[in-house]
């Protein structure tokens, strides 16, 4: 039988029985298999893959909603993959339209590399702002000026408040699933009123710190030096690039910059909320 067209596979609903599948992809293509994150994109987003006619996946990626569930205030697409046989025809540029006809009127967010940016821009998206990838061990000194301790089930209300004060949306799929996610969630704490939230997770050799919600740059740099304490990890974190007091300091800390990563918009100048507090995401795949 010949082998169907690229052009015929079917874009279908991706479910967390996907999981082995999306983490040989991310592999295919030289990423690491990160299953553990493709496990929170699976659970609280919707992933979109395309069936490969050899077998596993030819395509996927995993759309994040925030918002109310009957019209979302906005969209993160992340984990866009093309399977290395079947790359440079066309299957990644069908997928992000798929994505965009089905948002319709939902605004959309991604993080987009140097490599994708072209794509992403052909199909409308604009560059808004950049992040920057640091990683490494960090290297403590002094003792930080905000108080930090670990989150209880009962600062959870708090938590869920601040986020979508500071997002300008309802996160609470995301959020609730933080102290399962993550190894580590603390919160930065001045005269018994939480400032800010970090959680630390982990991801191949290191643990991630996202998100990083701090009042300013005191207190997010408390969260970071906490995390820290608590792990023998190095630490990845994406850094909205506007935070550059926060961007040096992780530097001066034994961080260094990996990359540097566009964030890019369709159907909105900006992101809601408020940038000034918003430090790094929970993953550069969900916003």
């Amino acid at each position: 039988m010949p082998t169907p067209s690229l052009d015929s596979l079917p874009i279908r609903r991706l479910t967390l029985r996907d999981l082995t599948a999306c983490a040989d992809l991310s592999e295919d293509r030289g990423w690491p298999r990160e299953e553990h994150k493709w496990g929170l994109l699976l659970a609280a987003g919707r992933g979109h893959g395309v069936d490969a006619p050899d077998g596993g996946l030819a395509a996927a990626c995993v759309v994040t909603e925030y918002g109310p569930r009957e019209q979302p205030s906005l969209a993160a697409v992340g984990m866009v993959l093309v399977a290395e046989r079947h790359s440079r025809q066309g299957l990644g540029r069908r997928l992000m339209r798929h994505v965009v006809e089905e948002a319709g009127t939902t605004p959309l967010t991604l993080y987009a590399t140097p490599l994708g940016r072209p794509l992403y821009e052909e199909l409308g998206f604009k560059v808004t702002g950049q992040a920057e990838m640091v990683r490494g061990r960090f290297v403590p000194s002094g003792r930080p000026e905000v108080l930090t301790r670990t989150a209880t089930a009962d600062d959870l209300p708090a938590i869920l408040r601040l986020d979508e004060e500071v997002f300008g949306m309802d996160r609470t799929h995301i959020v609730t699933r933080l102290p399962a996610f993550a190894d580590q969630l603390r919160v930065a704490e001045e005269d018994g009123r939480i400032t800010g939230y970090a959680a630390a997770w982990p991801n191949m050799d290191t643990h991630v710190v996202g998100p990083l919600i701090a009042r300013d740059t005191a207190p997010a740099q408390a969260l970071i030096a906490s995390l820290a304490s608590h792990t023998n990890r190095p630490l990845r974190t994406d850094i909205d690039v506007r935070h550059r007091e926060l961007l040096d300091w992780v530097k001066e800390h034994g961080l260094a910059p990996v990359t540097l990563n566009a964030v890019m918009t369709h159907g909105i100048t900006e992101l809601p909320g408020d940038w000034s507090r918003r430090f790094a995401p929970v993953t550069v795949a969900a916003a």
